[in-house]
């Protein structure tokens, strides 16, 4: 398989495993600055296809504290800072870790907890955790567009359509 080709898993129990083990991780050197640790992603939904990489979401009070005190500690996990994406996203820090064959494993969202991608991460999640349907809806598009692109950055934007109408679904379900 080529290392610039979209490969979906099928659903595993170890996904949420290896996130608690990781959270575990991250509260011991980012305890003080952290205010919560979600699984987010495919890998976080029960019985969904995904890219076998666990999609971590760290809220925090503010970025400048993490600025400070938290991406050293983090780099200590073996996560690469990637600072380039904050001219994209400048209110997100992300990490990425990769197993010694060098193929990512996990990736860090850091954000406000209060901020709208805290938000937008936590009600898609959850969005697709009670509506089972949608989410075989949101796998089914996964698996075409997985044939089609090989690079992951074309494959995620792809995505965004559908899951900005779900967000915006879920934000509306949210208020009733």
């Amino acid at each position: 398989m080529s290392e610039r080709s979209i490969h979906l898993s099928p659903y595993s129990e170890q996904w949420p495993k290896e996130f608690d083990k990781e959270k575990e991780a991250l509260l011991k050197v980012i305890r003080d600055w952290t205010v919560d640790i979600q699984h987010i992603g495919s890998t976080a939904i029960v019985g969904l296809s995904a890219k076998p990489i666990i999609d971590i979401a760290i809220g925090v009070r503010n970025l400048e504290e993490v600025d400070q005190y938290c991406i050293s500690r983090i780099q200590s996990l073996g996560y690469d800072y990637v600072q380039q994406y904050e001219v994209e996203l400048p209110n997100r820090r992300y990490f990425r870790k990769a197993s010694l064959k060098g193929k990512r494993t996990h990736q860090i969202h850091l954000v406000e907890i209060e901020s709208d991608e805290w938000k937008r991460y936590i009600l898609f999640r959850d969005y697709l955790r009670s509506h089972p349907e949608v989410a075989k809806e949101y796998e089914q598009l996964k698996k075409r567009l997985a044939k089609i692109y090989l690079d992951a950055n074309e494959y995620a934007a792809k995505k965004t359509s559908f899951i900005r109408k779900i967000e915006a679904q879920a934000r509306e379900e949210s208020r009733s």
